[in-house]
C-alpha cells in the first residue's frame, strides 16, 4: 500500500471485521491486488486520500457493498464501473467528477448515493438533487439511476439504429454489387452473343464469297468452251453434195488406178506388153470421149470449183 510514496502496514492490519479503513492513508492509487486477497472487506473506505482515477480492474472488486470515496480528485469513474452490482452505498462527495459511466446503470442494488460538491453537468445536478439526510441520499440513487438507464436505452437505441443503419447499409451495397454483377454478366452475354453473330456473318459472307467464286469459275469455264465450239465455221449439211462427192472419190480412185497403170505402161519397160497395149489404147479411147463428154466436164469442173 503507497502511503506517499512509502510503506505502511499490511491491509489485513487494518481490517475489522468486514470494513476495512483506508483514509487519510495519502493514497496515490488503490492498492487492486491486495483488495482482491481481501473478498471480506465489503465496506471499503477510500476517503481523504489524492487519488485521481480509479484503475479498470477496481471494478473486479465485485465483493463490495459500501464504497467511500469521498473528498478525493477524482475526475471521472471506470467505463465499466457498473460490474460493482453487488454496490449498495456509494460516496462520491467532494471530488471533480462531471459525468458518470454509462455502466453506473447496472448498479441494480444501489440504495444510497452522495454527489454533492462535483462539478456535475446541469442536467445530472438537477436529477442527483441533494444528499442532506438519509431521505434525500436514497432519492438520488432511485433518481440517477433511472437517469442513467435512460441514457442507456437511448444509447442502445442509437447503438441498435446505427447498427440497423449500418445492416441496410451494407444490404445496399452488396444489392448494388449484385446489379452491377448482373449488368456485368448482361453486357458479357451480349458482347459474346454480338461476337457470335459476328462470326455467324463472316462464315456466311465467306460461305457466299465462295460459292459466287465456283459459280463465276464455272461460268468462265462455260464461256472459255464455247467460243472453241462457236468459233468453228458452220459446216454444211453433211448430205448435200454426198452423192457427187462419192462419185468424184470413186472416179478420183479410179483415175489415180488408172495414172498409175498408164504410167507404168508408158514410163516403163511394160509398154510392149499386151496389157499395156490395152491400156494405152483405152486411155487414149477415154481421153477422146472425155472430150467430147460436156455433162461429164461440166460436172468435173464444179467439183473443182468447190
Amino acid at each position: 500500500m503507497s502511503r506517499g510514496g512509502g510503506k505502511g502496514p499490511s491491509l489485513k492490519d487494518k481490517l475489522d471485521g468486514n470494513e476495512l479503513d483506508l483514509s487519510l492513508c495519502n493514497l496515490n492509487e488503490v492498492p487492486v491486488r491486495e483488495l482482491a486477497a481481501l473478498p471480506k472487506a465489503t465496506i471499503l473506505d477510500l476517503s481523504c486520500n489524492n487519488l485521481i482515477s480509479l484503475p479498470s480492474d477496481f471494478c473486479s472488486l465485485m465483493h463490495l457493498v459500501k464504497l467511500d470515496l469521498s473528498k478525493n480528485r477524482l475526475q471521472q469513474l471506470p467505463l465499466d464501473f457498473g460490474r460493482l452490482v453487488n454496490l449498495q452505498h456509494l460516496d462520491l462527495l467532494n471530488n471533480r467528477l462531471v459525468t458518470l459511466p454509462v455502466s453506473f446503470a447496472q448498479l441494480k442494488n444501489l440504495k444510497w448515493l452522495d454527489l454533492k460538491d462535483n462539478p456535475l453537468d446541469p442536467v445530472l445536478a438537477k436529477v442527483a438533487g441533494d444528499c442532506l439526510d438519509e431521505k434525500q441520499c436514497k432519492q438520488a440513487a432511485v433518481k440517477v439511476l433511472q437517469h442513467m438507464k435512460a441514457i442507456q436505452s437511448e444509447q442502445d437505441r442509437q447503438r441498435q439504429r446505427k447498427l440497423q443503419a449500418e445492416r441496410e447499409m451494407e444490404k445496399k451495397r452488396e444489392a448494388e454489387q449484385r446489379a452491377k454483377e448482373a449488368q456485368e454478366r448482361e453486357l458479357r452475354k451480349r458482347e459474346k452473343a454480338e461476337e457470335k453473330e459476328r462470326r455467324r456473318r463472316e462464315y456466311d459472307a465467306q460461305k457466299a464469297a465462295k460459292q459466287e467464286m465456283e459459280k463465276k469459275t464455272k461460268k468462265e469455264t462455260v464461256q472459255t468452251r464455247k467460243p472453241a465450239s462457236s468459233s468453228r465455221p458452220p459446216q454444211p449439211p453433211r448430205h448435200k453434195h454426198s452423192w457427187s462427192r462419192s462419185v468424184l472419190r470413186v472416179l478420183l480412185f479410179v483415175l489415180l488406178c488408172v495414172l498409175c497403170t498408164l504410167a507404168a505402161c508408158k514410163l516403163t519397160e511394160l509398154q510392149h506388153q499386151p496389157l499395156c497395149i490395152s491400156v494405152n489404147t483405152l486411155y487414149e479411147d477415154v481421153v477422146a470421149a472425155l472430150q467430147n463428154h460436156k455433162t461429164l466436164q461440166n460436172m468435173l469442173q464444179q467439183n473443182s470449183q468447190q
